[in-house]
């Protein structure tokens, strides 16, 4: 079917349209429903950028879509009328302390669910996005409150959350033996391959392919899936669970794990990229078939915005892109310095409840960081999930610094020291160079380059006996090469 033809059979045209292809006429304001994404349209505060979808909705309004405000205040108000006019308190008074705690939580997430601001995603649905705000925000005062404990009542704390927590906990050593085939095993030669086969194999790959989605850009993922493997040679001499075999570094996690996990990333992408947005109500489709289809695209996005960096284009963009590369290991290394200086597990549910949690908002935030990049005359300030992310990852900083600042005050090794600054020389010098040398030379180059140009043309006309008209248009070429610079 023509785009034309499933134009016309769409009803209303979305708000984005493609920049090559003009519409006959100005198609009509689009019905976005209630709760919609501000940041994923314009609504006609300008022209849509060339990296954005062109999106096809019907403007279908339903119950599922509608603010549901006093409904959620109501059933709020019962559940807490209940809780004090028909049930008991009990004398514990630590139990009631968590039970006051866990209800006040609950309060405030209900109110954000419904109150609070759009961010740039709006499926499946604008409440899924804003209820993982409210939990950014209960998580980073919950961080706050540990940053201001001392350390033996911060780590015996946890105990409240799990009994079985606040006990220090040995670190696994990947290291040890190294070999590949070990000819001393009878049993197993392979012995070593299979031990490092465990839970966080697939974790690597499955988060590796989420933070493809989140970046959008194969060369980011790279740099820092790489840089991260440099980090745990850096500092294994800090944490041991850091101390692998090179094959573990280089082959299972850079090549097979993180590399895979890249690969289907990308591949998800461009299926992204090329997909048609096209949305109808799911009364508005006849077949049931229809409708299944409809629902299951419920849980893909609204609209696509490929992401282009373009990291030396300019200063500004440059230093953004190295400041993301910088926040996303640090979050990275707060994971294992974190369960370190709090004494989790690494199997522990808390571990995995946190990784949970910066998949949701890490993609959210990933896209404001763009929009603020990338259009900041619509996107005035930095968006409200990846100031959150910012605070948060400083804030899991600060603590690991403050519980055990011994293990990161532990001088790196001298070669690690040299490979370090060489690195930071390299970068400092090839960013002097593009942003400031090179502007410079070219700047220098292009006004030689203007000046001869001018001399030659100037000789030409005294050599035609036209000197006079020579002489008066030289004011004007030098207006006009002044406006150029």
């Amino acid at each position: 079917m023509r785009r034309g033809e499933r134009r016309a059979h769409g009803g209303n045209v979305g708000k984005a349209a493609l920049e090559e292809q003009q519409p006959p006429a100005p198609p009509p304001p689009h019905a976005q429903p209630n709760g919609g994404a501000p940041g994923a349209e314009r609504d006609g505060a300008g022209p849509r950028r060339s990296t954005e979808s062109e999106v096809y909705d019907d403007g279908t309004n339903t119950f599922f879509w509608r603010a549901h405000t006093l409904t959620v205040l109501f059933i709020l108000t019962c559940a807490l009328g209940y809780v004090t006019l028909l049930e008991e308190t009990p004398q514990d008074t630590a139990y009631n302390t968590k039970r006051g705690i866990v209800a006040s939580i609950l309060v405030f997430l209900c109110f954000g669910v419904t109150q609070a601001k759009d961010g740039p995603f709006s499926r499946p649905h604008p409440a899924y996005w804003r209820f993982w705000l409210c939990v950014s925000v209960v998580y980073e005062l919950f961080l706050i409150f540990i940053l201001f404990q001392t350390v033996q009542d911060g780590r015996q704390f946890m105990k409240y959350i799990d009994p079985h927590l606040g006990v220090p906990l040995p670190e696994r050593d990947y290291g040890g033996n190294c070999l590949i085939y070990d000819p001393g095993n009878g049993t197993d030669p392979f012995h070593n391959i299979w031990d490092k086969l465990d839970g966080f194999v697939p974790a690597h790959f499955f988060g590796w392919y989420l933070k493809t989605l989140m970046i959008r850009d194969w060369w980011m993922c790279m740099i820092i899936s790489v840089m991260f493997e440099f980090l745990e040679y850096s500092l294994e001499h800090q944490l041991p669970n850091f101390s692998e075999c090179w094959w573990d570094h280089w082959i299972m996690d850079v090549i097979l794990c993180n590399g895979l996990g890249i690969y289907c990333g990308m591949k998800t992408l461009s299926w992204l990229s090329l997909k048609t947005y096209k949305w109808q109500g799911l009364w508005n489709i006849p077949t049931y078939k229809g409708k299944m289809k409809r629902i299951v695209f419920q849980f893909t996005p609204y609209s696509w915005v490929k992401f282009e960096w373009k990291p030396a284009s300019s200063l500004r963009r440059w230093l953004a892109v190295c400041g993301i590369i910088f926040v996303f290991l640090l979050a990275e290394l707060n994971t294992f310095y974190l369960k370190f200086v709090l004494w989790m597990p690494p199997e522990h549910y808390l571990v995995l409840l946190r990784l949970v949690f910066f998949v949701n908002v890490g993609g959210v935030a990933m896209r404001e960081i763009y929009d603020f990049m990338d259009d900041p005359k619509f996107h005035k300030k930095l968006g409200q999930q990846a100031w959150l992310v910012a605070a948060i990852t400083a804030t899991e900083f600060l603590i690991v610094v403050k519980y055990d600042p011994y293990t990161l005050t532990l001088s790196l090794p001298f070669y690690i020291t040299q490979c370090w600054i060489l690195g930071i020389i390299l970068v400092l010098t090839w960013t002097a160079w593009r942003f400031f040398i090179r502007d410079i030379t070219l700047r220098y180059k292009e006004i030689r380059r203007q000046k001869q140009e001018h001399r030659h043309e100037k000789d030409k006309c005294l050599s035609n006996g036209d000197g006079h008209s020579a002489l008066l248009d030289e004011p004007n070429g030098n207006k006009l090469r002044e406006r150029k610079l």
